[in-house]
C-alpha cells in the first residue's frame, strides 16, 4: 500500500491521540496503514458528533460508509478506497467495520445504558472491534491476541467514560455509566447535572474503576508471549491509560471541569519503556 493520503495524515496528527502517538512504535508500512485506518475511525466518530447536521444526515452519512467499505459508492470520501485497500491486503472481517459504525450510531438518539450488558456492547462496538482490527494491521499470529484486543478494548473505552463524566453529560445529557450502578450507590442524573463530587460519587466512580482494573489485568493474562513485538502500540495505551485510571483514583476523581492526561514527558517515557520490554524481552 502507497503512504497514506495526506487527508489521512491530517486528521491523525490534528486528534494528538495517545493511539496516535503510539504509531511512532510501528515499522513504517503498518504504521502508514495505520494511519488510515485510524483516520477512518475518526471521521465516522466526527460524523456522528457532528452538531451541524441533523441526526437522519449524520444517519444518512453513516449507511453511505457502510457500503463504501465494501464497494465504491457516489460521493465518497477519498479514505474510502484506501480503507478498501486495508480490508483486502489484510483480508480483514468487513463485519467489525459495520460493528464500530454501529457502535457510534448508539450516540445519536442520545445515551442512556440501563445495565453493563447494555454499555459493554457500546464498548466492544468503539472500541474492542478497534483492537481486533488493528491486531490484524499489527501482524499478531497467536489466537489469544483476539483476548487481549477484546479486554483492553473494554477497559480502555472504561476509562475514557471516567474520564469524561462531566464533559459528556454537559455534551447533549450522556450517560455512559449504566443506569443500575447510579441507582446502587444513590446517584442520580439530576446529581450528575449538578456535578455534585460527593461520597456517592466516589462509590460509584471506585466501583467503575475497579471493574476497569478487572478488564486491564484480563488483557495482561491474555497478552500473547509470540506476539510482544507486535502488540507494542497497544501495550503503550494499555500503559498510558492504566496510569491514567491511576491518577484519576488517587485524585479521588474531581472530573467535573478538570480533564486528566499525561504530560508529553511521562507519554514518551512509557513508550520507551514499551519499546524497550518488547524488543528486548
Amino acid at each position: 500500500m502507497s503512504a497514506p493520503s495526506p487527508e489521512a495524515q491530517a486528521i491523525t496528527r490534528a486528534s494528538k491521540s495517545n493511539l496516535a502517538l503510539a504509531f511512532v512504535s510501528l515499522p513504517r508500512e503498518r504504521r502508514e496503514n495505520m494511519t488510515v485506518f485510524y483516520a477512518w475511525c475518526r471521521v465516522i466518530d466526527d460524523i456522528a458528533d457532528d452538531p451541524g447536521q441533523t441526526v437522519e444526515n449524520r444517519r444518512a452519512a453513516l449507511d453511505q460508509w457502510k457500503r463504501a467499505v465494501q464497494q465504491p459508492v457516489d460521493g465518497e470520501s477519498t479514505l474510502a478506497a484506501p480503507v478498501r485497500t486495508l480490508i483486502t491486503q489484510y483480508h480483514l472481517d468487513v463485519s467489525l467495520f459495520h460493528e464500530l459504525i454501529a457502535g457510534v450510531e448508539m450516540d445519536l438518539d442520545g445515551v442512556t445504558y440501563q445495565t453493563w450488558d447494555d454499555l459493554r456492547l457500546y464498548c466492544y462496538r468503539v472500541a474492542s472491534a478497534v483492537g481486533l482490527i488493528s491486531i490484524e494491521i499489527f501482524g499478531c499470529r497467536d489466537p489469544l491476541a483476539r483476548e487481549y484486543a477484546l479486554q483492553l478494548g473494554l477497559a480502555l473505552q472504561l476509562t475514557n467514560i471516567l474520564r469524561d463524566v462531566g464533559e459528556d453529560f454537559a455534551n447533549g445529557g450522556r450517560i455512559y455509566l449504566p443506569r443500575e450502578d447510579l441507582a446502587q450507590f444513590h446517584y442520580t442524573a439530576e446529581d450528575l447535572a449538578a456535578r455534585r463530587h460527593n461520597e456517592a460519587f466516589l462509590a460509584l466512580m471506585r466501583f467503575e474503576a475497579s471493574r476497569a482494573r478487572g478488564f486491564y489485568a484480563a488483557a495482561e493474562k491474555a497478552l500473547p508471549s509470540g506476539d510482544r513485538r507486535a502488540l507494542v502500540a497497544a501495550e503503550i495505551m494499555h500503559s498510558i491509560y492504566r496510569r491514567l485510571l491511576e491518577r484519576m483514583e488517587r485524585d479521588d476523581f474531581h472530573v467535573f471541569g478538570h480533564r486528566y492526561s499525561l504530560g508529553r514527558l511521562r507519554k514518551l517515557s512509557l513508550i520507551t519503556r514499551e519499546i524497550l520490554r518488547a524488543r528486548f524481552l
